[in-house]
């Protein structure tokens, strides 16, 4: 009884140090550390995997320096900034939605005016009607600034060009004034001194060929109404303003002539009606002097857009015909609340369907990081195993051997071990190759025989 007891002790004692050999040998200093580390980048890569599946939806967390990054300061001329777009939701409320239709602008000759209400005084600066060019390619429009220190307003006519992949109607309704070009084609004097004076532009039209913008500048005072009207045209060929002051003189000149009446002493305008449909390249105002009661017309007038030659044309407007090229839209009915609830019952279809792609697309982008994780550890555990194998092929000629022969013994062994996998993976490789040309065979064997049945099949 004691013999084997003594026996087992002794097992015991000898499977116990082989133990601590085993954990002193197999894994010394180098191999604990470096088995630590792989531990510590597999828990990064797991760290990263998860914050890829967290951060697939922005949730607007983030480290310090990934906000210190978002926070540097950008030239914002450089940015590009995206309109952002909002699909209407099926379960919005019926509210009336106008329908637009596409309208002559100048019709009747001369009748666009700008309409100012109290919203000017409020927001200090309004966009008001614009005219888009007879080829739809441009939109003009007028931006009023209200001063209130002088109580005076000033106005710049810009434009915005449109977009030629869309329909005219849609060209019209998407036409941004972020979109706008940066510079103004004409501008009135800001510097009003003069407490409550006004100073407007409306564009009247274009040409029928779109190359030239007719504009009217009032000017005039809050107290005591227009001073005088002013006429504009812009070339969009040379980029040039066109002030045509001569058609004022030549009708002063022939009422003092013909008349023997002083039109300076008078309080007397003109009305721009539009380009001549005659001849194009001239523009038609109609003039008129105050009385008090009914105004007293003083005749019809053209003049050439460049403002060298004026015209009495008659005396008579309705014997004069005046072109309408350019074109606005105006509001047209509402949408039919039968439509609405039809449109509300396919977009809850769309947005049933958006959502389960939605939600079958986000499992995939899941498992699809799942899978790049599982991969890049599978990876890192294969490099790992293999330089812990090539750590304990050293070790093991380490101490075996004197000076600098081990390492010269593992190079030798490790060179026939690598000649050998080497051979084994090109003997492989012929096998593959070798059955490629056997499939191959195959199937030109099969493309005769088919050939030759329908050689027989014809005949």
């Amino acid at each position: 009884m004691k013999i084997k007891s003594i026996l087992i002790l002794i097992l015991f004692i000898t499977f116990s140090m082989q133990t601590v050999n085993a954990a002193g040998f197999k894994k010394d200093a180098r191999q604990r550390e470096a088995d630590y580390t792989h531990q510590v980048l597999k828990q990064d890569e797991k760290t990263k995997y998860e914050k890829r599946v967290f951060e697939r939806v922005p949730s607007g967390m983030m480290t310090m320096e990934e906000y210190n990054k978002l926070s540097e300061p950008k030239d914002k001329t450089l940015e590009s900034v995206e309109i952002p777009k909002f699909d209407k939701p099926s379960d919005m409320k019926y509210v009336p939605q106008p329908l637009y239709k596409i309208v002559r602008y100048n019709d009747p000759p001369g009748s666009p005016e700008l309409k100012l209400g109290k919203k000017l005084y409020k927001q200090r600066q309004i966009n008001a009607q614009g005219i888009v060019s007879p080829d739809f390619s441009m939109l003009v429009y007028p931006a009023i600034y209200y001063y209130p220190d002088s109580a005076s307003t000033a106005c710049d006519l810009f434009v915005i060009p449109l977009d030629k992949d869309k329909s005219n109607l849609d060209k019209i309704l998407t036409a941004k004034t972020s979109h706008k070009n940066p510079d103004a084609i004409l501008t009135t004097d800001a510097d009003n001194q003069n407490f409550g004076t006004y100073r407007t532009l409306t564009p009247v039209d274009f040409s029928v060929d779109g190359t030239k913008l007719l504009a009217k500048e009032k000017i005039g005072n809050t107290a005591d109404g227009i001073w005088q009207t002013r006429l504009w045209v812009y070339d969009f060929t040379n980029k040039t303003s066109y002030e045509l002051v001569e058609i004022r003189h030549a009708i002063a000149y022939y009422w003092k002539e013909n008349k023997n009446l002083e039109l300076d002493d008078k309080r007397w305008d003109i009305y721009p009606l539009g380009f001549d449909l005659t001849d194009p390249a001239r523009v038609v105002v109609d003039s008129y002097a105050y009385t008090g009661e009914t105004p007293v017309s003083l005749g019809v007038w053209s003049i050439d857009y460049t403002g060298v030659q004026s015209r009495l044309v008659s005396m008579r407007k309705t014997s004069v015909n005046i072109g309408a090229n350019g074109f606005k839209i105006i509001q047209d009915g509402v949408v039919s609340p039968v439509v609405i609830a039809s449109e509300e019952k396919q977009q809850k279809i769309i947005e049933k369907n958006k959502a389960k792609k939605a939600k079958k697309a986000d499992k995939e982008v899941v498992k699809q990081m799942k899978k790049e994780y599982q991969q890049t550890i599978k990876d890192m555990d294969a490099e790992y195993k293999f330089d812990r194998a090539e750590y304990n092929r050293v070790q093991r000629y380490k101490g075996s051997t004197t000076l600098n022969d081990g390492y010269e013994k593992y190079k030798e062994v490790r060179s026939k071990q690598l000649e050998k996998e080497i051979t084994s993976d090109e003997m492989k490789l012929e096998k593959q190759i070798q059955k490629i040309q056997e499939l191959e065979d195959k199937i030109k064997q099969i493309d005769e025989q088919i050939q030759s049945l329908d050689s027989v099949s014809g005949n």
